[in-house]
């Protein structure tokens, strides 16, 4: 059991902190006899090769979650309780550490004892009679922050006043995006810990730390249900690769390196997408009506028989009727199993068929017999002309092609002027040779699915998900078909021309109409006067969404730059070099179309920077990077330079998708904002600044 301390009430600060910091260092050095027993087992007594080969992979994963990374500390809490036992004491880390009794010294940020940490409030102190908070630089303890909760509170007791946690939250980053262990507040806490069988819908608004929660629901749910989830898998789907990397080293650094990432794109990579629709022909084949379509052209694609069956063996010729066979037919596209599957059942139904008649004889030649009548050719070649085999982009070639084919599978779905959008103008020769588009992607999983099961995982984080078509929710939600769900959005910065504008609908896509669905509002990443800026845009581009409400004591700074437009990129430059005087990342947000010349810019100034456009992205990280409008959602920085809001309205097809953007766009903030701007600004943002 964990050993009582002094009453820290009753020591000097510099005492308690070198007693803190001698547990630092006693818990670094069971990590490391943990790491060394971990090096010196031994996988070749595995009973044999292969299994000599796992317990190796697992050893050295093992091993590898056993590092100490000497920049930071095993733990960043404690909490002093009473329980059953008495006065204990828990230190809270990123991952367990236990003495050579099996003893803990640190408990894991996800053990149930960590919830008091997390949630215990002087109301309701569940036990806990003292938190305590510590300050961190470079790996040792600088600092600690008491909070009692065995009596009324007072201001400095207040973890909403945290100069700790007010730190920890407004600390430079460099890099990707980092967790959030240390500031996971009690509502975040409770999405994190809900149980694997709930599927949860969260409405975050920008700063709250959706993205995060999500995330750290992941690394719970695997620490809590690990057998389980190490069986069937966890995915995060992000919405594009720049996201992917930047919230890519938060589960690592949690000790989980198991799971799966993705883009909605490269999940749904059924081939290559070689050309573009216009936005109606892509909203309308978003449409879950489309499912239906599909649905219906597979299914019309079973024949009807219109001749008996006729099956030598021995002697004799079996004649089994058309309407006995149409009935199996019936009786299997009934059953509700996909159509593959039920295609490989036909021989066998068929040869049944065959076999009832042949022990209407009198004869009973067995089980065998009726195998190798399903196998024999007439049999097959009989199910094949009946139940041809298909394959998704086969199906959706004739659909998109064939105007009788279409017409047949969108009848009383799609209306006519619907279905003429639909069909390609100059159809190429062969599938191979269609010109899929992106919208076509989600089209293919569903009929993937149709034709055979997608394997399901046992939880998927689905991050900006109001941003998904209709049809592309049915494609996540299938992959959770026995699992849960975690989505995660903001209807306010829904930025395609298909952003749903209710949870309700978009879960009932993923095939969770039943959720539980929670709003974060507290927004502890963007300043207030920045989100108080760009909360001037809701009521145009999202009436009724109530507005986030910062919580930090630091109000942040926005600066608004007016420049003739001639100087725009020398004030970019001079804005981002003014950034620069303080540590931390510095992101410079701007249209699309503007990116080439920015650069090269900011490269005659000497100031390096990143790409995050597609064409230029790489892996390496640095302190200034150029982000596309397009592609800046989920992203932060510590200082942000915003160039042109008009001209981020103006890229989109529609004043509302712009606005919306523009709100995105202006939130990725996490302590200074700058905007540049030669044209006028929104009618809503201007003389606000």
């Amino acid at each position: 059991m964990p050993t009582p301390t002094a009453d820290p009430t009753t020591t000097r600060p510099e005492d308690v902190l070198a007693d803190e910091q001698a547990h630092l260092e006693r818990a670094r050095d069971e990590l490391r006899r943990m790491r060394e027993a971990a090096e010196n087992l031994d996988a070749s007594t595995a009973a044999d090769a292969f299994n000599a080969a796992y317990l190796d992979l697992v050893l050295a994963r093992r091993v590898a979650s056993l590092q100490d990374d000497p920049r930071t500390t095993l733990f960043f809490g404690r909490i002093d309780c009473r329980t059953e036992h008495g006065a204990e004491v828990f230190h809270v880390g990123r991952r367990h550490v236990s003495d050579g009794r099996g003893d803990p010294v640190v408990v894991d940020w996800r053990a149930p004892v960590s919830t008091a940490f997390y949630r215990a409030s002087p109301t309701e102190p569940m036990g806990v009679t003292l938190r305590r908070r510590f300050g961190v630089d470079r790996g040792r303890l600088t600092a600690y922050e008491d909070e009692r909760l065995d009596r009324a509170g007072s201001p400095e007791d207040d973890p909403a006043h945290s100069a700790i946690l007010a730190a920890e939250i407004e600390r430079p980053r460099s890099g990707p995006m980092r967790d959030i262990v240390s500031t996971i507040q009690p509502e975040q806490d409770e999405i994190v810990r809900s149980d694997i069988g709930t599927s949860i819908c969260v409405q975050g608004a920008p700063g709250t730390g959706k993205t995060a929660v999500g995330l750290h629901r992941a690394a719970w749910l695997l620490y809590s249900f690990r057998e389980r989830l190490d069986r069937s898998g966890v995915l995060v789907v992000g919405p594009n690769r720049a996201f992917l990397d930047h919230i890519g080293a938060v589960l690592p650094s949690l000790g989980e390196v198991r799971v799966q990432h993705a883009t909605i794109d490269t999940l749904l990579e059924h081939g290559r997408v070689r050309a573009e629709d216009t936005t109606e022909v892509a909203m309308l084949k978003g449409d879950a009506r489309l499912a239906e379509v599909l649905r219906n052209a597979v299914w019309l694609s079973v024949g009807r028989p219109d001749e008996a069956m006729v099956v030598p063996r021995g002697s004799r010729r079996w004649r089994v009727p058309a309407y006995d066979v149409q009935d199996e037919v019936d009786a299997l596209v009934r059953r509700g199993v996909r159509y593959s599957a039920a295609r490989d059942l036909l021989p066998q139904r068929l040869a049944h068929l065959v076999m009832l008649r042949i022990e209407a004889t009198g004869d009973f030649p067995g089980d065998a017999a009726q195998d190798a009548i399903a196998r024999s050719a007439p049999v097959k070649a009989y199910a094949k002309e009946l139940w041809p085999a298909l394959d998704p982009a086969g199906v959706l070639f004739r659909l998109l092609s064939d105007p009788e084919t279409l017409a047949a599978a969108a009848e009383d779905v799609l209306d006519d002027n619907e279905q003429r959008m639909l069909l390609w103008g100059s159809p190429p020769r062969t599938k191979g040779a269609a010109r899929w588009t992106r919208a076509d992607m989600a089209l293919l999983d569903e009929l993937a699915d149709l034709l055979d099961r997608t394997p399901s995982l046992g939880h998927v984080v689905l991050d900006e998900a109001q941003d998904l078509s209709p049809m592309q929710l049915r494609a996540v939600g299938r992959r959770a078909s026995t699992g849960s769900l975690t989505v995660l959005g903001d209807i306010a910065q829904g930025t395609t021309p298909w952003a749903t504008g209710s949870w309700d609908d978009a879960m009932a896509h993923l095939g969770r109409p039943r959720h539980e669905l929670v709003t974060l509002d507290r927004g502890f990443r963007v300043p207030a006067r920045v989100i108080e800026f760009a909360a001037r845009l809701l009521p145009v581009m999202a009436p009724g969404l109530g507005a986030p409400r910062s919580v930090r004591d630091n109000p942040g700074r926005l600066d608004v730059v007016s420049a003739d437009p001639e100087e725009r990129s020398s004030a970019v430059v001079a804005a981002v070099t003014g950034a620069l005087r303080e540590p931390g990342s510095v992101g410079v947000i701007a249209p699309d179309a503007f990116m080439t010349a920015l650069s090269a810019a900011l490269t005659r100034a000497g100031v390096p920077h990143g790409r995050l456009d597609a064409d230029h992205g790489d892996d390496e990280d640095r302190q200034v990077e150029l982000v596309p409008a397009s592609i800046a959602k989920g992203l932060e920085f510590d200082r942000v330079v915003v160039v042109e809001p008009a001209a981020v309205v103006a890229a989109e097809p529609d004043l509302r998708t712009g606005l919306r953007r523009l709100y995105v766009v202006l939130t990725r903030a996490v302590t200074a904002l700058t905007v540049v701007h030669t044209e006028p600004l929104p009618e809503v943002l201007a003389g606000h600044a």
